[in-house]
Order: C-alpha cells, then structure tokens, then sequence
C-alpha cells in the first residue's frame, strides 16, 4: 500500500477528487437502482456525500439533491455527539430523522456508514433521503405542532457491528403505512453506502489513508480559498432583500440583510415573519442555513465540485422564534413552503451587485401522493414531485419544468399508471407562462390526472398560486399556478379522486430577467412560432410586432 503524506499537485489533485466524485456517483446509482420507492427511485431525492475522517464533506454524487448536501455535515457531526466515532464499530450504522438535526421535517431520513481502514475511521458516507412515510397525518399543513406529523427517531444506531437493531426496526415497521417501501428504501441506502466503503478502500490501496487525509485538506483548503476570492469581487456593502410567498392561509414574508465584508458574508433574516403554531410551513435554522449556502454558490462558484470549504466563509442568522428558525415542537411538515422562497429574496437582494450570478424565482415545486389499495388487499404509495419553469438568468432563458433550488426528476407516466390506478391525461407546457424579460422566464406545465376503475386518496401541496415567481432587473414574473378538480379550485387537504374526475395542475413559470422590450426580435419570433408566447404577448408585453406562427395566419 502506497503511503502518500506530501500534498498533491493541482493534476494529482483533480484526478484524486474526480474519484472520489465517481465513488459518489456510483453510491448514487446503486441507491437508484436498489430503491423501492417513487419518491427515491424515479423523484431523485436524496443525496450521498463522502466525508473525511473529522467528517467533513469531501465530496457527493453530481445528482445529489443540493441542500441535501448542506446539511447533511454538521448533522453527521451532531450524531457523532452522541456516538463519538472512538466508540464506534465497524459495521454501525447511525440514523436520525429529527428536523432540529436534519433537514427540516419527519420524512427525512440521514443515515450515516463510518467507513474503517485497518484500525481506525478513515470516513462516513452519509445519505439523506425522503422516505414515503413516517406515520402521523395525511394532510400537509394543518398539525399543531411536530408530534402530530409521524414518528421522531433520536440518534440511533440502526446497525449493530453489522446486524440491524431489531427493536428499532420493529418501531419503524410498526408506525409507518408502507413499511415495504420504507424498510426497502433504508437498507438500499445502507447497501450503497458499503458499496461506496469498498470502493474507498481501493482508493486507499492506491493512495494510502495519509493520501486520502492530504487530499481532504487540499480540496477544502483550496475550495474555502475560491469562495473568499469569489466574495472579494462583491463590494462591502449591506444588500437587503425581501419576497413574499403564498404561506398557509395568510401568506409567509421573508427579508435578508447580507453583510459582505471582505471575503466573508452573513446572511441575517431579521424581520422575516414569526414562525406558525396552526401551519406546517415552518423551516428550522438547518435548512434555512443550507438554502443560503446553495444559494451563494451557485451565484459565485458554479462549477465548483460541492464541499465544506465552499461553507466556511457564510454565515446565516435568524430570529429564533421566526418562520426561518423555527423552536421545538414547531409543525414543519411542508417546510418547502418557506425554505424553497430563501433564494429569492437573496438574489433581490444582490441583483445590482451581482448581475451575472443571480435568477429570477423559479417554479418549483409542487408536491403530489397518491395512496390506496392494490386488488391484492396490500397498499401502494406514489409520490411525484412536478416542477414549473426555472427562472431566467443574465444572458439565458430559465428552462422549462426544471427544478431549482432542488434537482428532482418527475416520476415518468409509466411508472404512475403503472404503479397507482391513475391516468395521465396530459403534460404539456403552458403558454406564456415564463415570465417576459429580455431572458424569458422558463415555462411551467399542465398536468392532467384522473383514475382508473377505483378512487385514490391524494394529496396536493401547490406554491405560487398567490404569489408568481418574481422576476429580476425589469423582468416580470412567471405566471401562478392554479389547482382545480374539473374546472373548481380545489381546498389544499387529502382527497378521494372518483373514476370521474379529473384533477387538473397548473404549475407555475419561472420569472423574467431584463426588460421584456429589449428582447432580441428573433427570439420573440421563435417563441411565438413554437407557442411559447402567444400574438398578444408578443405585441403587447414583448413590444414586436413579429408574423404569426403559419398555422395561425392560414387560420
């Protein structure tokens, strides 16, 4: 075995790290591949992470759901408190699914694999992922507080020097609706994570765990280094921001001072709307911390494989007690409600002095489960996580139903008819529904669902039905959203959908950058022709007076 202690050159480096990305990646697809349910198999939400020996974040698959991997380091040092890696085993595997340690809501699961060298621990890989259920109520805003919500699991150990810690099973199996599902789910995420550890392994034949440490340091060390140099660029200065967004009932106001000084910011959320009792829009400090960091990284260092160092120069604040920093036992269930709007009111803030690194708002996403009975008498639950239009940027179009600040996949028509008695009618892209802007907002979609033979128990969690996704620069907002059941509005509570029926979802457009009016001719005329923008938009938004597509002149 090679024993490296030296500090690799910038080529030794990157071929370092590029493997250990592709370990990453191939955790991630064994994950995909083993998974038994929609929400982790076909949605994509999760993330697995490698992190070194002080359990510092090295390195993730490139899918990973990105504040996923925010989150997921200080939570494997929080379980560490409790299981101090000296007194761990190989074999052990720890679990948690407490929102005031992971990511924000019961349905998150974090589960961390130490990985051993010969002696010692050289690693962890740790996952998070979305489990289909964990008991409590089918609605999604209306708990009091998070014991209304499912089953909390403190630090655990799930493994026991490699066999499963029966009565914790027994627990899980005996308080969630699909336990085939969920149980399926969990040990695919520990079978990928030992297939990640074997794969380090043979890193370390060829490098030596010296040669994994000195790496670890580098790609942190110099990733720290390029974000400081990235917030130098940013004048001193404090930047406020401020969105509003649809909330429960009355709606959620989210403001942000940030403090960049030097080559460090702070992000503090004074002033954002108190945290709610009788809704479960509630976002805890983890998450709100991880959605200001992805949103800093993506507008300054893009490209940048994501890992620790890229952290250490933010710093995220907010009022406890706020709808941001939620206190125990606060409902938090649908915390996307909130933390999925952090980024906005970041890039309004910064768009003067970050042009070239900030997006309008994006549509993303809407949250969608059906449940119900196989002819067989055993359950099914499928989960699709549909996404509107991405807001545009300086210098491109926002892309049509991606999504963002997540990076889920829908769940494909075949897999919903095949699995749940469900029809998808249609999936279309909406018509002026990207926000008009020099840099046209991405276009939202129409979905279609009915039922086959028998009733299914739904549940729909739409956004930006009162609030559009905001444009940025002069650009305009994308288009709201809308929920209906054959033509009516719908109540955001768990429903039966009749063979008769047809539930009908709007979701949203991304926002506009830049005046609409200096939009480039031909780009209004190629929307118009492949019926992005209609006529009207074009002559009365867009200011063009361009040809009507063919179809529409013969007409």
């Amino acid at each position: 075995m090679k024993q490296s202690k030296s500090i690799p050159d910038g080529v030794t480096l990157w071929i370092q790290w590029s493997r250990l990305i592709s370990i990453m990646d191939e955790v991630d697809i064994a994950l995909v591949r083993t998974s038994f349910s929609t929400i982790v198999g076909e949605t994509r939400d999760f993330a697995v992470i490698l992190l070194d020996k002080h359990a510092r974040s090295i390195a993730q698959s490139q899918l990973s759901s990105p504040a996923f991997t925010c989150s997921l380091p200080s939570a494997t040092r929080r379980l560490l408190q409790d299981f101090p890696p000296e007194t761990l085993r190989r074999g052990d595997v720890l679990i948690t699914n407490d929102p005031w340690i992971c990511h924000g809501h019961l349905p998150d699961f974090y589960i961390i694999v130490p990985l051993f060298g010969d002696d010692e621990i050289i690693g962890y890989i740790a996952t998070a992922a979305h489990i289909s259920d964990i008991g409590g109520r089918l609605d999604e805003f209306d708990a009091r507080d998070v014991f209304e919500e499912g089953l909390r699991i403190p630090p655990s150990k799930l493994y026991v020097e490699g066999k499963p810690n029966r009565q914790l099973f027994d627990i899980l199996r005996a308080n969630i609706r699909y336990p085939t599902q969920v149980l399926g789910d969990v040990d695919a995420i520990v079978g990928a994570a030992h297939l990640g550890g074997a794969r380090l392994t043979e890193f370390i034949k060829d490098y030596g765990e010296a040669g994994l440490d000195a790496a670890a340091e580098e790609i942190l060390k110099r990733s720290e280094a390029a974000m400081r140099s990235a917030i130098r660029a940013i004048p001193d200065g404090t930047y406020k921001g401020a969105t509003d967004c649809d909330g429960y009932k009355i709606p959620t106001h989210i403001a942000v001072s940030i403090e960049v000084s030097g080559d460090t910011v702070v992000c503090d959320f004074a002033g954002s709307s108190l945290q709610r009792h009788d809704a479960s829009i509630n976002s805890v400090m983890n998450v709100t911390h991880a959605h200001s960091l992805y949103a800093f990284k993506c507008a300054l260092l893009p490209d940048i494989p994501n890992n620790e160092g890229l952290f250490r120069p933010i710093a995220t604040r907010a009022e406890a007690g706020s709808i941001l920093n939620a206190s125990f036992p606060a409902p938090v269930k649908a915390r996307s409600k909130t933390s999925y709007h952090i980024h906005n009111a970041i890039y309004g803030a910064l768009a003067e002095a970050l042009p070239h690194g900030v997006q309008a708002g994006s549509g993303s996403f809407w949250s969608v489960k059906c449940f119900g009975s196989n002819d067989d008498g055993s359950n099914f639950a499928m989960h699709v996580l549909p996404n509107g239009g991405r807001g545009a940027v300086n210098g491109a179009d926002g892309q049509p139903t991606i999504a963002f600040p997540g990076n889920g996949t829908i769940t494909p028509a075949e897999i919903i008819e095949n699995i749940a008695p469900i029809v998808v009618l249609e999936r279309s892209l909406r018509t002026d529904s990207g926000g008009p802007g020099e840099f046209r907002g991405g276009l939202g979609q129409t979905i279609r669902l009915t039922t086959l033979g028998r009733s299914v128990r739904m549940t729909i969690r739409p956004d930006k039905i009162r609030f559009p996704a905001p444009g940025l620069s002069g650009g305009h907002p994308g288009a709201a959203g809308a929920l209906t059941r054959d033509g009516e509005v719908m109540p955001l509570e768990p429903f039966e959908l009749q063979p008769t029926q047809v539930v009908t979802l709007d979701l949203p457009g991304g926002g506009g950058f830049g005046d609409p009016r200096k939009r480039a001719s031909a780009a209004v005329q190629g929307d118009l022709a492949e019926g992005k923008i209609s006529l009207d938009a074009a002559t009365n938004v867009y200011g063009h007076s361009p040809q009507p597509p063919m179809s529409a002149a013969a007409e």
